[in-house]
């Protein structure tokens, strides 16, 4: 099994957790190298048992789920699921293209359906349009002064001004968002955003901060981003 999350993170990570379950080697590292860039978090499962495994112990924002698994299919999967009312969003993934093995999945109850082979943006756009719907329902605008983010498009805006950020400035700036005014030192910050040991990372949190400050703080009155000296850095409208 290789999973590129470590689970003892996920509580203290906010950013979309997504499972793909694909037996297909070249398939799992496509999606999964994509979804990573895209700032997603990814795990990865090669079959439906395993798959159920991991679901016991965290649960996902959303499952990219191929119907043709060794043991236990992903249409199967999919039924059990919604048998015990699990409601996790589902995009099914298939080489059948056949109207009735549309119909099928959607009836078993998949979210979404995409033939293979297919373009990664179509996938990505039908991620976020599950997503969307789901998060319309129950995620909340993050904010903090002047300062919002959606997680549901990704969009962030400071006093009515769009700033573009690339994944990783992103995912920083949502798990501050999320602590908004609690310190955070910079072991904490890399476990999170990073997910790897403070020691591998050397000043990559001053680096990121000094780009997040150029896009969120620079060009505006007020700081947001502050640094308390030998611990780490603390989203707040004071000094």
């Amino acid at each position: 099994m290789r999973v590129l999350v470590h689970q003892d993170l996920v509580a203290r990570n906010p950013i979309v957790s997504i499972l793909i379950v694909e037996d297909e080697l070249r398939v799992r590292a496509f999606i999964s190298r994509g979804l990573t860039e895209e700032g997603f978090r990814v795990c990865e499962s090669v079959d439906g048992t395993q798959a159920q495994e991991m679901m016991r112990h965290e649960r996902f924002a959303l499952i990219i789920l191929d119907w043709m698994l060794p043991g236990l299919s992903g249409l199967d999967l999919l039924r059990a699921l919604r048998a015990k009312q699990d409601t996790t969003p589902i995009l099914m993934l298939t080489a059948k293209d056949a109207v009735a093995d549309r119909i099928s999945a959607l009836n078993a109850g998949a979210d979404d359906y995409l033939i293979k082979p297919f373009a990664f943006e179509e996938l990505l756009a039908r991620i976020r349009a599950i997503l969307r719907r789901v998060d319309n329902r129950a995620t909340p605008l993050l904010s903090h002064a002047d300062l919002t983010m959606d997680p549901t498009t990704r969009k962030v805006v400071r006093a009515g001004v769009e700033i573009p950020l690339t994944a990783r400035e992103y995912s920083l700036l949502q798990f501050m968002l999320e602590h908004a005014g609690e310190v955070l030192s910079r072991t904490r910050i890399v476990q999170a955003v990073w997910e790897h040991d403070f020691e591998t990372f050397s000043n990559v949190v001053e680096v990121y901060i000094r780009y997040l400050r150029a896009k969120v703080d620079t060009p505006f009155s007020t700081r947001l981003i502050h640094t308390v000296r030998g611990v780490g850095y603390v989203l707040r409208s004071r000094a």
